[in-house]
């Protein structure tokens, strides 16, 4: 019997904090790669979101790979995979496309037909929005990764999971992942010019973790918590700038993340900060943690390490 390519065979699977900056996602998606991915995937689905960052988690993965649905660029048209009538040495090995995006321009059964022949004839398809073809599909994935507030990378059986039931999943968690970035970006802007340029980013289940290497940081956390939560209530519009900045209010900020924000500052629910600062003694740093959500957490390092699994 030829080797299946199903490494990994008891992998369940695991999940991974997902990343609101840039550089991290595309740290993540180089870390996938090199632990889960198989040379013998040759169908990837991406589950998640507008905006959640399964475009930049695939160019973490794939360096290189040119994505059809680029906004730096012209979208690609026709379509690679719609082409494969050319099988000499420069045909493309991997596709990719996002079923959601084309679905504007080709009938799904098309798009079905023509991952599916590309499957066969040895080339890899990376699908985003995998779960609206996956019915006309009619096989899962080799790989099976969403994005919400948490990255799952699992390698489905027969017996699932189904594509459905990890959009389910994401789609749900996404929002608090949003919630979140707005409000850690709050925290920038108000707190001290001098401790927002030295702090980092860490995260948590439903929050931030600022981290602050050498001294501890000069902030007042109680004041810091109410100049967030008055600029909650003013409900200050949230927009894309460009993919180095996000503009809120009338302040544009750098932000290497810009579409992962709700809409306006109103929608985030529960925020607080935790009102001291940690020392991380394993990392050498200090900490400062925020939550968002309904229930968000006390006053207890306990609470902001809730990591129970919704």
């Amino acid at each position: 019997m030829p080797y299946s390519g199903r490494m990994q065979q008891n992998h369940y699977y695991s999940v991974f904090f997902a990343p609101r900056g840039r550089d991290r996602i595309y740290d993540l998606g180089i870390q996938i790669a090199q632990m889960y991915l198989s040379p013998y995937d040759k169908l990837i689905g991406i589950i998640g979101e507008a905006g959640s960052g399964k475009s930049m988690l695939i160019k973490g993965m794939f360096p290189g790979l040119e994505l059809t649905n680029d906004d730096n660029g012209v979208n690609m048209r026709p379509l690679p995979i719609m082409d494969q009538s050319y099988d000499g040495f420069f045909t493309a090995h991997t596709y990719h496309l996002d079923i959601r995006f084309e679905a504007a321009f080709t009938q799904l059964g098309e798009l079905a037909d023509a991952i599916l022949r590309a499957v066969k004839n040895g080339k890899r398809v990376i699908v985003e929005h995998f779960d609206l073809i996956y019915p006309i599909l009619g096989i899962n994935a080799n790989l099976l990764i969403g994005v919400g507030e948490e990255v799952i990378i699992t390698r489905p059986t027969i017996f699932g999971p189904l594509p459905s039931e990890l959009h389910e999943k994401v789609a749900k968690s996404v929002n608090y992942r949003r919630m979140t970035h707005t409000a850690e970006d709050l925290c920038e802007i108000f707190m001290p010019e001098e401790e927002y340029r030295r702090c980092r980013h860490r995260d948590i289940k439903h929050g931030f973790l600022l981290a602050f290497d050498g001294k501890e940081p000069n902030i007042d956390l109680y004041e810091l918590e109410r100049k967030v939560n008055d600029a909650i209530a003013a409900d200050l519009e949230i927009s894309y700038v460009d993919e180095e900045h996000v503009k809120i209010g009338d302040r544009v900020h750098p932000c290497t993340g810009p579409r992962t924000h709700v809409p306006s500052t109103g929608h985030i629910e529960g925020f607080r900060l935790l009102h001291r600062v940690v020392f991380d003694p394993i990392e050498q740093c200090y900490l400062v943690a925020g939550r968002v959500g309904p229930g968000a957490g006390g006053e207890s390092i306990e609470d902001v390490n809730d990591i129970t699994l919704e």
